[in-house]
Order: structure tokens, then C-alpha cells, then sequence
């Protein structure tokens, strides 16, 4: 494809690939380590994935703002040198067997991990052209897929051959080479510092909060970007319910003695499905309007939720989930296409900067209120999976309706800034003459 044409976006999507590697193999690998050591405590597990999750609540309001306001490929490039220091440290820690130690690094490697892909995000917005966004994000997709499917996978090969101080290392060294590749990005100023050259002596609280309020107001005032930022907000509520509803489908329907192996199989085949929708969405995103690839596969989203809650086999089960991955991928890639090219360069990061902490936000929401729904008032599980296909089918008929209006005056107005910039280029000859 021309995209990968592009040098520079070839260096950030291998520094993409090569930051999510080095924190999938250490989670992973430190997870094991913790159970394998702390087998009578697995409260250490819970508290590792605290720490992966926890930094978000604390620097989501920073994190698009060093993405708008400062360097953005030093911000990228700064992020990867940090987190490989961090996991020298995490050396030191391990070899200490200092557990407080550990959990402080994860921690600290966490929040600065929030930083990197707002960054790396935006500076993709600067290098492609707006016909490439689409693929881009197409392509995004298909690796957070991969991970998806092999991350668990990997780590574990890992740590049982070359054991967790070889994954750490391997951590460092995707830290390593995923700096080197961004450092190496020859990437225009104007994609690198939007918003021009910030003075140290101008950054208060004040101006962050003013720039982080300048973010929310500015999706509030695009209806179309509140619309498709609303999207994660949705991806939050699925994450949420697919990562506890599938165990409790296996436990108390339908394997209750190998429950932990086929929810296994449920992350893999979400994951292929998800890869093969990204893969066939990237194809096919240039052949159809962006909120076509949304409203018909929320739509057939929710149908396959509701089959999931009807479904008695542990096979039918997994094929449902592999075409519900199927379905979702196009969703992310529409969304990730769109939303670059209603964003304007100086506010990406910013806006970027606001998907976590939406995602994560309706993720915890919805695991609460299963929490609190099951077993004690609704008893069978399968009446989730109901609730949980009429929220996406009243998603996908919200989508309908407002959708094709939003898109189609945006893209009038496309148009008229096309025109507009042709008759810029054209009217220096005209005065020449």
C-alpha cells in the first residue's frame, strides 16, 4: 500500500509495535512471576493490574496537553527512553525481591506509558494525507489484535524460557529500539509543535487546566466529534462486560470444570476476529462512507450479543465471538479514520487524550454494575448478555438516525474547504498574469 511508502510512518508504526510489545511481555511475564512466587497471595496480581490502570486516573488531564503543547516526538521519543530507565530500576527491584519496589516502577512506567500514544497518535495525523487516516487506523487496529491474541501467549513462552529477568530485558530492549525508531522520524516542525514553541516559564496549573478545559469544549461544540468520541465511550461498556461475562457464561453454563481454558479461548477468538475485520475495514474503508462502516456493524453487534445469551455450546459460543470481533473491527477503524480528519492538528492530542480515561471510565461502570446486578438480583447470566445487546441495538439505531445527517455536512463542508484551497493555490497565476 502507498501508506507504507511513507518512511515516517513506517518508524512510528514499528516504535507503536515495538512500545506494545515491551509492556505486554513484562505485564504478562510479571504476572506470572507473581503467581508462580505469591501463589498464597493473589491479591499481588490484583494489585499489579492496579497498577497498570491507576495512572490513568491520576494524569488524564495532562496527557493531551504535553501532546498539543510540547515537542511531540521528543514527547514519544522521552517516553521510551524513561520507561527503559524504569526498567533498569525494575531490575534492581526484582533482584532486591523488594514487592513495594516493583509495584512503585510499574506504576511510574504506567503514567509515563499514558503519554506515549496521544503523542505518537497526533504525529500520525501530521505525516499522512487524510485519504490515508482510514488505513492508518486500520492498521492500529490489526496490532492491538495481535497483541490481543499472542500477548498472553508470548509472555508466558517467555518467562518459562529465559525466565522474568530475560522479560524485562526484552522489555528494555523494545523500549530501546521503539526510541531509536522515533528519533530517526524526520518529521516536519509544524506536525511536531502545532501550537508553536512553549516556554518553560508559561506552564502553570492554571494554563493545563485552561488547555484541558479547551479540549472538552471543543468536542462539546462539533457535534459530529462528540458523537464518535461517544463511540469509545461504548467500546468502554463492551471491554467491560467481555471481561468478566465470558467466565461466568463458562463457569455456570456451560464448562463449569474447565472455565479458565475456554475463557482462554475467548480472548483468542475475539482477537482473530478482530484482525480479520481490521484487516478486511482497512481494504474496503475507501469504498464506503465512514458511518456505514459504524451503524450496520453495531447493528449486527447486537444481534450476536443476543445469541451469545442463547447459546449452550462451547463452540457455537466462540464462533459467535469470533464474528463479533469481526464486527468490531470496522467500527474502530471508522472511528479512528474519521476522528483525524474533523480534529484540527493543534487540539489531536487533547482529544486523544480523552479515550482512555472515557473507555475506562464506562468499562468500570459497567463491571460495577454486574457487580451489583449478579447473582443477587438477576441469577442467570444470560439476562446480561440481553441488557447488554438492546444497549448496543439502541446504540446502533442512535447511530442511524443522527449519523448520515453529521456526515453528509461534513462532508459539504469538505467540499468548501477544498474549493476554497484551490482557488488559494490558483489565484497567485491569476494575479501573475
Amino acid at each position: 500500500m502507498e501508506i507504507f511508502r511513507n518512511r515516517n510512518f513506517v518508524k512510528l508504526f514499528y516504535a507503536a509495535l515495538f512500545s506494545q510489545m515491551g509492556t505486554t511481555i513484562g505485564n504478562m511475564a510479571f504476572a506470572f512471576y507473581l503467581l508462580d512466587h505469591f501463589s498464597h497471595q493473589p491479591y499481588y496480581a490484583t494489585l499489579a493490574e492496579l497498577m497498570y490502570s491507576l495512572p490513568t486516573i491520576l494524569v488524564f488531564f495532562l496527557v493531551g496537553v504535553v501532546a498539543d503543547r510540547f515537542d511531540r516526538k521528543k514527547v514519544a521519543e522521552n517516553c521510551d527512553w524513561i520507561r527503559a530507565g524504569l526498567t533498569c530500576f525494575l531490575f534492581v527491584a526484582l533482584f532486591l525481591n523488594s514487592i513495594p519496589l516493583v509495584f512503585l516502577v510499574l506504576f511510574i512506567r504506567s503514567a509515563v506509558t499514558k503519554f506515549f500514544f496521544p503523542a505518537e497518535n497526533s504525529l500520525v495525523q501530521g505525516i499522512l494525507n487524510r485519504e490515508q487516516y482510514a488505513q492508518a487506523a486500520g492498521l492500529n487496529q490489526m496490532l492491538f489484535s495481535i497483541f490481543l491474541v499472542f500477548g498472553v501467549g508470548i509472555g508466558a513462552a517467555i518467562y518459562n524460557t529465559i525466565g522474568i529477568y530475560g522479560a524485562v530485558f526484552v522489555d528494555l530492549i523494545s523500549f530501546v529500539i521503539s526510541g531509536l525508531l522515533i528519533r530517526f522520524c524526520n518529521i516536519p516542525i509544524s506536525a511536531r509543535l502545532p501550537n508553536g514553541k512553549l516556554e518553560w516559564k508559561n506552564i502553570n496549573i492554571n494554563s493545563t487546566l485552561s488547555d484541558f478545559k479547551g479540549g472538552i469544549t471543543y468536542i462539546i461544540k462539533n457535534r459530529l466529534l462528540t458523537v464518535l468520541v461517544f463511540g469509545f465511550f461504548i467500546f468502554g461498556i463492551v471491554n467491560g462486560a467481555f471481561a468478566i461475562l465470558p467466565m461466568f457464561k463458562m463457569k455456570y453454563e456451560l464448562t463449569p470444570d474447565n472455565y479458565e481454558w475456554y475463557a482462554s479461548f475467548f480472548a483468542i477468538s475475539l482477537g482473530l476476529g478482530l484482525l480479520v475485520g481490521s484487516g478486511i475495514s482497512t481494504v474496503i474503508a475507501s469504498k464506503f462512507k465512514p458511518h456505514q462502516l459504524m451503524v450496520y456493524p453495531i447493528f449486527m453487534t447486537s444481534l450476536l450479543i443476543f445469541f451469545l445469551g442463547f447459546t449452550n455450546k462451547v463452540s457455537l459460543f466462540l464462533i459467535i465471538v469470533f464474528f463479533i470481533g469481526t464486527c468490531l473491527g470496522p467500527i474502530n477503524v471508522a472511528i479512528g479514520g474519521w476522528i483525524p480528519k474533523i480534529v484540527h492538528p493543534k487540539l489531536m492530542g487533547r482529544v486523544s487524550g480523552w479515550i482512555d480515561p472515557l473507555m475506562m471510565f464506562a468499562q468500570s461502570i459497567t463491571l460495577g454494575i454486574i457487580a451489583f446486578l449478579f447473582p443477587k438480583i438477576i441469577e442467570t447470566v444470560d439476562y446480561l448478555y440481553y441488557g447488554m445487546a438492546i444497549i448496543i441495538l439502541l446504540v446502533s439505531l442512535f447511530y442511524a438516525f443522527t449519523l448520515p445527517k453529521l456526515s453528509n455536512a461534513f462532508e459539504e463542508k469538505e467540499k468548501r474547504r477544498q474549493r476554497k484551497q484551490r482557488t488559494t493555490k490558483a489565484s497567485p497565476k491569476i494575479n501573475s498574469i
